[in-house]
């Protein structure tokens, strides 16, 4: 079975190499036919595919524009096919050159280069190696009070990303916003979003804290994600970014809905909102003669540190959530990619509510792109009709083991009647009718049984027949010899 097995797996290797080499053979000579004959194979594939069956049609999503079903601040979806109501910056940015200071990237609204889902549209950040701004106002300014706070947009990286950023700021309220002159100096009460350098890739959270003593801001980040952000850089799919701030200073960070950092606004962030309530204190300083001798007899002695002395700074706010209000949201960038595609921005307070919006945009995408996505089979199928030498190492990758593991698992030891039934085919003698497993296997249980029975009755023909010669021997007269033998007087003296 085996030895069968092992030919036919070895036959259809050598079938499919001389498949292979055949086709090689057979591209040769198109290569070197006339243009009459090239001709005349035209004519042939064109019938051949008039003939040949279409295939199934692959599943198609209908694309129909999010609408808000709530209360909401914000909502885009970029399906006006235009700009209106966003603001393209006209400032220049401070401190670096003239010929790169301007904000003059490109912006487009239009689909992605491989879109999945028709009449899908969306802002696309079109030029690389420049600066990008622009920004739209909120229906109203978010204020951080009893409500939380929830920021959700898409973003795909259509030819990766090489170095740069798909984050999202969310402006400061104040009396002197002008969009138009919106730079990276710009006050934001928040900024979040994928931002990737090299092998760097971040996931930013950072918001402005106003220092309750001072008035100045501080930047404050939050923790660096646990999870492994790299497939969300390269795969060219759309993912969805959600924020969400909560009153009790808590806060979540998702990716596709599904939660890759969260934590406290009082814990959690760096540096820490509240500074330390004591501090070193700045003008003590070591004495001349301090032993610095690790172990010494003096216990008030040792290694020098300042005394501490209470923070002139501390402060202690329990509720970093209070943020500086916001009014508008803004995409303030640089980037070495182009084709970053943004869509379906949208700021709630209401949870159920933004997934309601995300289940009509970004849910749509995510199925569509599903939809579309070849099955591994058909991968493989149709990497081997371009490179059929593959065939081959899907068998012995995958068929040939296959069948040697069914084998193994499936036949048992070679019984002694197919042995010689296998030399019976050798030699060509005639052999008697083979009978099934069971047949065989009762006719051994019964000759054992007649052997035993057999064994048995002979045992006890035995005792008998010992049994008649005793009696026969006791029962035979006893012959002269042994009389006198046994008689008094011809037994010998003792020697006293």
């Amino acid at each position: 079975m085996r030895l069968c097995v092992a030919l036919l797996s070895l036959s259809l290797c050598l079938g499919l190499m001389g498949h292979v080499r055949a086709q090689e053979e057979a591209d040769d000579m198109e290569m070197n036919v006339e243009d009459a004959i090239d001709d005349m194979q035209e004519e042939d594939v064109e019938e051949e595919e008039q003939q040949a069956p279409t295939s199934p049609p692959v599943p198609t999503v209908t694309y129909k524009a999010p609408e808000p079903m709530g209360e909401h601040y914000f909502a885009e979806s970029f399906d006006k096919e235009t700009l209106h109501g966003w603001v393209l910056s006209q400032a220049k940015k401070d401190g670096i050159d003239e010929e790169i200071a301007k904000y003059d990237g490109k912006w487009e609204v239009e689909e992605m280069k491989d879109t999945k889902l028709p009449g899908d549209k969306g802002l696309v950040l079109k030029s690389k190696a420049k600066h990008h701004a622009i920004s739209a106002l909120l229906l109203r300014p978010f204020t951080f009070d009893t409500k939380p706070l929830i920021v959700q947009y898409e973003v795909n990286f259509q030819t990766g990303i090489d170095c740069g950023g798909a984050y999202v700021k969310l402006l400061s309220q104040t009396p002197d916003l002008d969009l138009e002159e919106f730079v990276d100096k710009t006050p934001y009460t928040i900024m979040y979003g994928p931002d990737k350098c090299g092998e760097d890739y971040k996931l930013h959270f950072i918001f402005r804290h106003k220092n309750p003593k001072t008035g100045e801001f501080e930047e404050k980040h939050a923790k660096k994600p646990d999870a492994d952000l790299r497939s969300y850089y390269t795969d060219k799919k759309t993912h969805l970014y959600t924020l969400v701030l909560n009153p009790d200073n808590s806060f979540e960070i998702l990716i596709d809905q599904a939660v890759v950092n969260s934590g406290s606004l009082l814990n959690d962030m760096t540096p820490p909102i509240n500074p330390p309530a004591e501090i070193e204190d700045p003008d003590d300083h070591k004495p001349e003669d301090w032993d610095e001798r690790p172990k010494i007899q003096d216990p008030d002695a040792g290694v020098w540190k300042p005394r501490k002395i209470p923070n002139p700074d501390f402060f202690e706010d329990l509720h970093p959530f209070r943020m500086t209000p916001i009014s508008a949201v803004g995409l303030e960038l640089w980037s070495m990619s182009s084709d970053i595609f943004f869509d379906n921005f949208f700021i709630t307070s209401d949870r159920n509510v933004a997934e309601r919006w995300a289940a009509d945009g970004w849910g749509l995408k995510k199925a569509a792109e599903g939809a579309a996505e070849p099955s591994l089979v058909n991968q493989m199928i149709t990497a081997a009709e371009e490179r059929p030498w593959l065939w081959i190492v899907y068998v012995l990758t995958v068929a040939l083991p296959l069948v040697l593991i069914i084998v193994f698992c499936c036949t048992g030891k070679k019984s002694s009647a197919s042995t010689s039934a296998a030399e019976y085919k050798k030699t060509d003698a005639p052999q008697p009718d083979v009978k099934e497993e069971a047949e065989e296997e009762e006719e051994e249980e019964e000759a054992k049984e007649d052997f035993e029975e057999a064994k048995e009755e002979e045992s006890g023909l035995k005792d008998k027949q010992l049994l008649l010669n005793l009696s026969y021997s006791q029962m035979r007269p006893k012959s002269e010899d042994d009389i006198l033998r046994r008689s008094p007087r011809n037994r010998k003296p003792r020697k006293d």
